[in-house]
């Protein structure tokens, strides 16, 4: 079963390997990936996480305090909506677009037949966000433009689609999706670009403005318009996409911006203003600015009038990479963690001796392997429905996997999200002072995280659309299928209780969900935030005690303690708020769940007697 990691052996979280160091993301990649798929990655998964711990981990931290700057006019007052990057932005762009973090998704990576699974590629990202989340954004859009080229173009846009998936990065060009307005928000139906097609230059010509643009100088730009005569609504908008340079030119790559070695050219330049950069509060790595479209040419994807509907392909994506970088933020958060306290001495001996610590770095490890764990089975799930799509399939069993997707995926990035933001709150707690400063990495890590409830959906607009799944789509039925599957094939002794527990907590949950479904619509609203927590909490509940038994089963314990702990702490009604009952399972569970110490089945057995 292996060792245990010293993490006192370590000066910081960085200048390390961040695959060999994470072992919750190793296993649940091995549990979602089929054997011959992991051993081929698992070599480039090591060495892409010995490139983020320290290339990228480094220049990351420059970018930070020296981030793209915007010259939207030149010195003659010429519109030349130049976005400056560092180098060091640059070095590491080229190092992991080379690496194929999006392009292993699309196009088979050298020595394979096939492309790798998405769950790889949200794999990668949630690494490369151990580093920089303000880099996975323009990662993750890369990939959502991709996905939705691959889907819904004709044809006429491949040129930005091998763009979008190359390996070489002169050859890159890098996606974005512009969706909000500044009257419409989170109301995509209240959006008021217009398109209007140009017959004599044979493209369309949006007008308009676009108000939080991550990414904002991409050459494979998405964005929503309303055609002419188009009704009112979401039913109304199409997509287009809007490239940086003058679509007349053909693509502009990364090597054809560096050619210019400065800013293009205005005749190489859509029309279009970049009108400022935001003053974020983090994600410093991501140009996101303020955007007019004026007869700003376009090319339409798809068909009219079908543009949300292609637009929510791309934000099922989205949203998962959106949880796998909340889930890279955690990882760090929980590395710097465990690597202060086994470090810094408090009263003659380090901190993670004390029980409150032990404790705090018991629960944010349980929290990060609950994270992770169901971010990855979604992408399993993702990950099949892609590939049946890609081979034309079509079956009961995958429209039922599409439908447990739109339940699951918009509570991984909801639940995630905030998870983020607590552990990185924690973090800089644990370094004291220090955490506070700009020096240290948890400072970067919080105000990167603050933006993850609100990317793609905040949580109340995420927990409706729960409520829509359930309702339209009928959701709840495989979810019951699959939370029962799980607690079925739990037996172990040492699971009796906990699973006894989520079995309780799921009859509730049915229970609930059949109450709100009489409920009126105004009731069903009030309820839908606290709805989406608790199919997270029963869903992961079932989904830890599933893999703990397979653990058991191969005489390794540990995943039971973990289970464990996430019932006790997320669904168990404890006297006392858990202070009359003499629990001390943290102190006992300290090596084997923040550690990874090897614990054996029959260890657990005998904690869990003990403890009940």
């Amino acid at each position: 079963m292996g060792t245990g990691i010293e993490y006192g052996a370590f000066e910081a979280g960085r200048h390390v390997n961040y695959w060999e160091l994470d072992r919750t993301l190793q296993r649940e990649l091995r549990r979602v990936t089929d054997t011959e798929t992991f051993e081929w990655a698992e070599p480039r998964l090591a060495e892409f996480g010995e490139l983020i711990g320290h290339t990228v981990a480094d220049n990351a931290d420059y970018v930070d305090d020296h981030g793209p700057e915007l010259e939207t006019y030149d010195e003659y007052g010429d519109v030349q909506n130049f976005v400056r990057y560092p180098a060091e932005q640059l070095a590491n762009e080229a190092a992991v677009y080379e690496a194929g973090i999006v392009a292993d998704a699309f196009e088979a990576p050298p020595g394979r037949d096939e492309p790798m699974p998405f769950s790889h590629y949200l794999a990668t990202l949630q690494l490369l966000c151990y580093a920089d989340a303000g880099f996975g954004c323009p990662v993750a859009m890369t990939a959502g433009s991709a996905l939705v080229l691959e889907r819904f173009d004709d044809g006429e846009l491949e040129s930005y689609y091998r763009g979008l998936v190359s390996r070489d990065y002169d050859g890159l060009i890098e996606g974005a999706m512009f969706l909000t307005e500044e009257q419409g928000g989170s109301d995509v139906g209240a959006n008021e670009t217009t398109a209007r097609y140009d017959e004599a230059a044979d493209c369309w010509r949006l007008t308009g403005e676009k108000w939080f643009c991550s990414n904002v100088d991409a050459e494979g730009t998405l964005a929503l318009a309303r055609t002419e005569d188009a009704p009112a609504g979401t039913d109304g908008l199409s997509m287009f996409l809007v490239p940086h340079g003058d679509p007349d030119d053909g693509v502009m790559t990364k090597g054809d911006r560096r050619a210019f070695e400065g800013a293009p050219p205005g005749d190489a330049l859509n029309d279009q203003l970049y009108r400022r950069l935001k003053d974020k509060l983090g994600t410093i790595a991501v140009p996101t600015g303020e955007v007019e479209f004026e007869d700003t040419k376009a090319y339409l994807v798809g068909e009219q009038e079908a543009g949300f509907k292609q637009m929510t392909e791309m934000l099922n994506l989205e949203r998962l990479s959106n949880a796998a970088a909340s889930c890279g933020i955690m990882g760090r958060a929980l590395l710097e963690s465990r690597v202060q306290a086994a470090n810094r001495e408090a009263f003659g001996k380090p901190i993670d001796e004390f029980p409150l610590m032990r404790e705090d770095l018991v629960d944010m490890t349980v929290d990060y392997e609950a994270a992770t764990a169901y971010v990855h089975e979604v992408g399993r799930l993702f990950s099949e429905r892609e590939r049946a799509r890609r081979a034309d399939e079509s079956s009961d069993e995958l429209e039922d996997t599409y439908r447990l997707l739109r339940l699951l995926i918009p509570i991984a990035k909801l639940r995630t999200g905030r998870m983020a933001v607590d552990t990185a709150s924690y973090a800089m707690e644990i370094q004291g002072g220090n955490g506070y400063v700009n020096d240290f990495v948890t400072n970067r890590l919080l105000r990167d995280a603050q933006v993850l409830p609100i990317w793609e959906g905040t949580e109340n607009v995420l927990s409706l659309d729960v409520v829509r799944a359930l309702e339209r789509e009928d959701a709840h039925e495989p979810f019951m299928r699959a939370v029962e599957d799980r607690l079925e094939a739990v037996d172990h002794p040492a699971l009796a209780d906990a699973a006894e527990t989520v079995e309780t907590a799921y009859e509730e949950l049915l229970g609930a969900l059949a109450e709100l479904a009489e409920a009126d619509g105004e009731y069903a609203q009030l309820s839908a935030k606290r709805l989406s927590h608790y199919v997270f909490e029963v869903f992961t509940a079932a989904l830890l005690l599933a893999e703990a038994q397979s653990d058991l089963e191969d005489g390794n314990g540990r995943t039971a303690m973990v289970a464990r702990r996430f019932v006790t702490t997320e669904l168990e009604e404890r006297d006392g708020r858990g202070i009359t009952g003499g629990d001390r399972f943290v102190l006992e569970a300290f090596e084997p769940i923040v550690h990874h110490a090897p614990v054996d089945a029959e260890t657990v057995s005998e904690t869990v007697t003990a403890d009940d």
